[in-house]
């Protein structure tokens, strides 16, 4: 028994705790707990993920787990099947048998002499899927979840396609999880049995690219698990949150707009990490908000978790552009609702390179002359990744390089601030040559010396200008109509400023 920090439960730890799955396979899970638990039953929280809790997590999992215990829970981290000490082989991310397990995870904590029959989920990235995902599967234990950084839609909106599009991502994401899942488990820890163990790994080991390319469609490999297809299979609360440096700015408010469970919504600054470990800061007290959610959902306490705004953003205020930084400056806002009723839709029509702001006249017939561009391929080098982990130079860089061969459109200097909360759309009246093409659309903060600050962006890939189905090929010289969203994004213009397309 140990006391951790100056909190209200002592607590204990168990290194390894095997949970058996009906087939025979057995999960390893590292529980921290009050130590009162023994007589005192407690909620169990699930943290379910494939990052080995014995040394890639471990550090972050010696964080929150022990903090959250330390208030009255029992926090269990389960490695996947296949992972760190867990047997069997991880053969696909979220796969009906990764849920399958989950829910017999949860059904035997709740049946643990020294938990009191109520669960939860949280996680960020995979461990936030499983928790969304095992939330719309409604098993009877599981009473609220809190996720970070996710999605609601494996398709058009993770690592492998944006806007039918594939990314980067798709590649560099199979060999991280191609590494991950033949790593060998700790002998330490699982004896003898380790060898065995890991040569079935490698005897089963392949790349999943293989599988993501097979399937560059919105088919049912995709719309799996993807709880877009049915908001209404979530029927516990959630607390969702994500950061604007993230790949994942969208799902939080997508999920406030179409759940008609309990939610509440917060985005920060941040790159892909838990919003107590945010960067580029400010981070905040996130474990508090997570404990005060769970002491009301699982232990019924009335704390007014529930009070305030439905989300809470980050405004980001004004920066040069930079591969990273350690704080953005900004102010927190507030939404009661999302759509908000304080948020005005404003259309902003394009004429020949510039954004036509109040009264300024516009080609309205579209008759004047068409503008053209084929950008060169070296486009995009000063993008940054898809997804920030704060590993510099992971965030877009002067973006001026890009303008170059791009077409340009920008506003006036601006007179006074503009501020933005949300998913801009770019209308795109065009034709093009080729029966396949893709359009990107980036919008900038430019400042009075001319530096050029990416704010947001999209891809649309024009064979499926129509949706994310079957592509349709484009016939040379016709006119279409597309409409390419951008990623959510806050942000503030300042007055001087300038807003480029």
């Amino acid at each position: 028994m140990r006391y951790v920090g100056n909190l209200p439960y002592a607590t204990k730890e168990e290194e390894h705790v095997l949970i058996p799955m009906s087939d025979g396979v057995r999960l390893s899970a590292r529980v921290w707990r009050p130590a009162s638990s023994d007589d005192a039953p407690v909620p169990a929280v699930l943290e379910y993920i494939p990052y080995r809790k014995r040394d890639l997590s471990s550090v972050r999992d010696s964080i929150h787990h022990p903090y959250i215990a330390g208030h009255g829970y029992a926090c269990v981290r389960v490695d996947v099947r296949g992972t760190g000490e867990s047997e069997g082989v991880l053969r696909d991310e979220y796969l009906e048998l990764e849920q399958t397990d989950a829910e017999e995870v949860l059904a035997w904590l709740a049946e643990q002499p020294w938990c009191d029959g109520s669960t939860g989920m949280m996680g960020i990235s995979w461990g936030a899927f499983a928790a969304l995902q095992v939330a719309a599967r409604r098993p009877p234990s599981l009473k609220a979840i809190v996720i970070s950084s996710f999605t609601d839609d494996r398709y058009a909106d993770d690592m492998h396609y944006m806007g039918g599009a594939m990314l980067s991502d798709n590649l560099a994401e199979a060999g991280t999880m191609f590494a991950y899942a033949t790593c060998p488990p700790d002998p330490a820890v699982v004896g003898d049995r380790w060898r065995e163990m890991w040569h079935e790994r490698l005897e089963n080991a392949r790349p999943w690219v293989v599988e993501w390319l097979r399937h560059q469609r919105r088919d049912d490999y995709w719309k799996h698990a993807s709880v877009c297809e049915n908001y209404q299979d979530v029927r516990c609360p959630v607390l969702a949150s994500s950061g604007w440096a993230d790949g994942y700015s969208n799902a939080v408010t997508r999920l406030l707009g179409n759940l008609d469970v309990p939610r509440k919504g917060l985005i920060g600054p941040w790159s892909h990490k838990y919003p107590h470990l945010g960067e580029p800061g400010p981070a905040i007290g996130y474990l508090q908000e997570v404990v005060r959610w769970w002491d009301h959902w699982l232990k019924g306490e009335d704390n007014g978790v529930m009070e305030g705004p439905m989300l809470r953003a980050w405004m980001q205020d004004s920066v040069p552009p930079s591969t990273a930084y350690e704080e953005r400056p900004g102010r927190w806002v507030g939404e009661p609702d999302w759509p908000s009723p304080h948020i005005e839709e404003v259309s902003r029509p394009l004429t020949r390179h510039r954004i036509a702001w109040d009264g300024e006249a516009v080609d309205k017939d579209g008759s004047g002359e068409a503008m053209t561009v084929q950008s060169p391929l070296s486009v995009g080098q000063f993008a940054g990744k898809w997804a920030s982990y704060n590993a510099p130079p992971d965030l877009p860089y002067d973006q001026r390089e890009e303008d170059g061969g791009s077409l340009v459109f920008d506003s006036p200097q601006l007179t006074e601030p503009v501020e933005i909360l949300g998913s801009p759309c770019v209308d795109l009246d065009l034709s093009v040559s080729e029966p396949v093409a893709t359009v990107a659309a980036r919008i900038s903060d430019v400042a009075p010396d001319g530096r050029a600050t990416r704010v947001t962006y999209g891809v649309l890939n024009l064979t499926r200008r129509d949706g994310t189905g079957e592509p349709e090929p484009l016939e040379p010289g016709r006119r279409y109509r597309a409409t390419l969203q951008l990623n959510g994004v806050a942000q503030c213009f300042p007055p001087g400023h300038r807003i480029r397309l």
